[in-house]
């Protein structure tokens, strides 16, 4: 079948490291032929890119499914593809569930999907969820932004959290080579791109299945060693990094960052309960006491910078007292920004058949009284840039008031100013801030800069 004038439409679900996989699967499209089209129902091709870390993601990913099937029983040539981690979990059940679907594939076989396709278009159900080796990626991703990339560094995961179906879905951790990830960063920086955010699964484990270690034992290649490998590329003015594991986090991390100019002072480290016992049943290798150390650590370092995590409530046996531990820690701390979700049983997991399942009703008493607390932090956190100058990189038009540009202060936070997009965006702007929000910020432009000196 031939792909002239065909359109494709992805739809992507959860993570970041699902988004930069969309971005290179529209990139292997485009370079096949087929166009981007904004409306699903008037593509050709059909691409779910799935997430498997909560319940109502998965069931989000059948309901879409079902609209897409019905319409290829009127268009028999419209080609529905599943990627991702409902993918890889359900592999072969999704075909039995969904029978109209053409191409089943994994988050490991993302660089494939050329080769897959020409499987489907010569008259093929294909599913794709056996462990692979990852080629190393030479597609040019179709980036949603033209001012910020993402960088996958490394894929999979290693570690066996007792919620998390990840290391099921995403395999074991590969490493890309350094080469390979400056390559890739050289040529966004020539495309015009200002800012990469390096991306893994669990990114402190960057470089442990790299050969290469030095006399005393201590491996040649990790995440410290690669940003100072990567500091220098032409063009990007900010590099940024997650997700990180307090189990690796590392006091040489931090200083790296507080040395190197290009790296931004924010930190995204999920600490997914503040309760020890809980943290053991998880299975996440650390203490809250532990967590608090680094926090502590890095604004030793840096006092101003941003901190931001994930937590987890109503975990399988969790008391009202392990409860209150996690809104203490949270009080402590005072995050930027919490990523926050009632547990959610994942099949095939270790905590999904535990006999101490919490009932939906204090899962959702639980999440709503921490997001009460987060909004009050992050509200207080927020306080500290009233008044101040804070250099923004311009991303967007303010979709909400077309007379403001929006971006990200180097803290991450999202950051609002009257202005131009087309004069703006790409810019870095120091910006006077004179309202503050929980989770934003508005100003006034005080001094437009180009770029950074080299």
């Amino acid at each position: 079948m031939t792909t002239s004038s065909r359109r494709y439409h992805i739809t992507t679900f959860g993570c970041q490291m699902n988004k930069a996989d969309s971005e290179r699967m529209a990139g292997i499209l485009e370079d096949m032929g087929f166009e981007w089209s904004e409306d699903p129902n008037q593509a050709d091709l059909i691409l779910y890119n799935t997430c498997s870390i909560r319940d109502n993601a998965e069931q989000k990913v059948y309901s879409y499914l079902g609209r897409q099937a019905k319409r290829k029983h009127e268009q028999p040539d419209l080609t529905i593809v599943v990627s991702g981690c409902v993918a890889q979990q359900e592999g072969e059940a999704l075909l039995r569930r969904v029978p109209e679907l053409d191409l089943v594939m994994g988050p490991q076989h993302t660089n494939r999907l050329q080769d897959l396709l020409q499987q489907v278009f010569d008259g093929n159900q294909v599913v794709a969820t056996e462990p692979v080796h990852i080629m190393e990626d030479i597609t040019k991703p179709r980036r949603d932004s033209t001012v910020t990339a993402w960088v996958n560094v490394i894929y999979g995961c290693n570690e066996r959290c007792t919620y998390c179906v990840v290391p099921n879905v995403r395999g074991v951790e590969q490493s890309r080579t350094p080469q390979a990830i400056r390559t890739e960063i050289e040529e966004i920086g020539r495309l015009g791109f200002k800012e990469v955010t390096l991306l893994g699964q669990n990114i402190d484990a960057y470089g442990r299945d790299l050969p290469g270690v030095t006399p005393e034992g201590r491996h040649l290649h990790t995440l410290t060693d690669l940003l100072y490998y990567v500091h220098d590329v032409e063009g990007i003015e900010r590099i940024r990094f997650a997700t990180s594991h307090p189990r690796y986090f590392t006091e040489r991390l931090i200083k790296a960052c507080a040395e190197l100019p290009k790296v931004c002072e924010h930190f995204h480290i999920p600490f997914q309960s503040g309760d020890n016992e809980v943290l053991k049943r998880m299975s996440r290798g650390y203490t809250h006491e532990k967590y608090r150390r680094i926090i502590d650590t890095i604004r030793q370092y840096m006092p101003d910078a941003s901190i931001s995590a994930d937590a987890i409530v109503g975990f399988p046996g969790e008391t009202e007292e392990q409860f209150e531990n996690t809104l203490k820690l949270v009080e402590d701390i005072g995050f930027d920004l919490l990523n926050t979700a009632a547990y959610s049983p994942r099949p095939g997991t270790p905590a999904a058949i535990w006999d101490e399942q919490l009932s939906e009703e204090t899962k959702s008493d639980r999440l709503q009284r921490l997001n009460h607390l987060v909004a009050i932090k992050a509200a207080e956190r927020s306080q500290r840039y009233m008044g101040r100058v804070e250099e923004v990189l311009v991303e967007d038009q303010n979709s909400k008031d077309k007379t403001q540009v929006m971006g990200r202060t180097r803290g991450n936070r999202l950051t609002f100013f009257a202005g131009d997009i087309n004069e703006l965006k790409g810019k870095l702007v120091k910006v006077r801030i004179t309202e503050v929000r929980a989770f934003s910020l508005t100003g006034e432009p005080v001094e437009v800069r180009e770029a950074l000196p080299v």
